[in-house]
């Protein structure tokens, strides 16, 4: 597997031209860690992106995620052959479970299976989860062992930190993905992290994504505007002190943005 770079350009609610677009400009300023996923519904303008950017396919990170329709054992693979259809690639580098089956409908174990099934296959050259509790994701390390799981993919921000699922996914050796990891630009206008990027002459976004980089997390925020995807691109090398990162630590306040019916009862 490519090694997964920490920062990635995510497309959640990109749509057409305007995922075709984010996702050139994108690697044209070098991100090499694509985000996308079946319900998204731009796998296939992700798919153009890539192939018109001449970026070598080694080089570029994609991750796609399975929709909860397509979770039983009969059906998974054959999606994932269809997103790979769509994103133009024999391969995919990390296939995820997008969100847990809705009252368990398809068991953990047996979509677990599925997935492994399509790594040995050569379909995806990881797999992993999303949205995943922590007693879901016992479940699938009961499936396939922890060493088979990539990551898990939760929300998670400075007003949402997810220490609970980060620490468990932590002690079995998981790496930690943050979707939203601006939630939605609302940490942007928050005064604690406005004032360290004045300070460090920064904006507020690299300052957000600098402190979960800093935690160790992948991070895949999405924008349409070129000079925010390079600007965001310049977040790692922000390096902030301690007493930085204490102080955003202290501005968890459980805000979850993205809890649809169907999820589990979170951690």
């Amino acid at each position: 597997m490519n090694n997964m770079p920490q920062l990635g350009l995510g497309t959640f609610r990109l749509q057409g031209q305007q995922a075709v677009d984010s996702v050139r400009n994108g690697l044209e300023l070098g991100y090499r860690h694509i985000d996308t996923a079946q319900i998204y519904g731009n796998e296939a303008e992700v798919g153009q992106a890539l192939e018109a950017s001449g970026v070598p396919r080694r080089e570029v990170f994609v991750t796609t995620k399975i929709w909860t329709e397509h979770l039983a054992g009969d059906k998974l693979i054959a999606s994932l052959k269809d997103s790979l259809h769509k994103l133009r690639l024999e391969q995919v580098d990390l296939t995820l479970i997008h969100w847990p089956s809705p009252q368990n409908a398809v068991p953990v174990a047996e979509s677990m299976q599925a997935l492994r099934e399509a790594r040995d296959q050569g379909l995806s050259a990881a797999i992993g989860v999303s949205n995943f509790t922590n007693a879901l994701l016992a479940q699938a390390i009961a499936a396939v062992g922890a060493a088979s799981l990539a990551t898990n993919q939760v929300e998670l921000h400075p007003y949402l930190q997810n220490r609970s699922v980060a620490a468990f996914a932590r002690e079995h050796g998981i790496h930690v993905t943050a979707y939203m990891p601006l939630a939605y630009g609302k940490v942007l206008a928050d005064p604690v992290i406005a004032a360290i990027a004045q300070r460090l002459h920064a904006t507020p976004a690299q300052v957000a994504l600098a402190w979960s980089l800093a935690k160790g997390y992948a991070v895949i925020p999405s924008s349409t505007r070129r000079e925010n995807l390079a600007a965001n691109l310049k977040a790692p090398a922000l390096v902030l002190a301690a007493e930085d990162i204490a102080a955003i630590d202290g501005l968890e306040r459980g805000e979850r943005l993205v809890s649809p019916d169907f999820a589990p009862v979170w951690d």
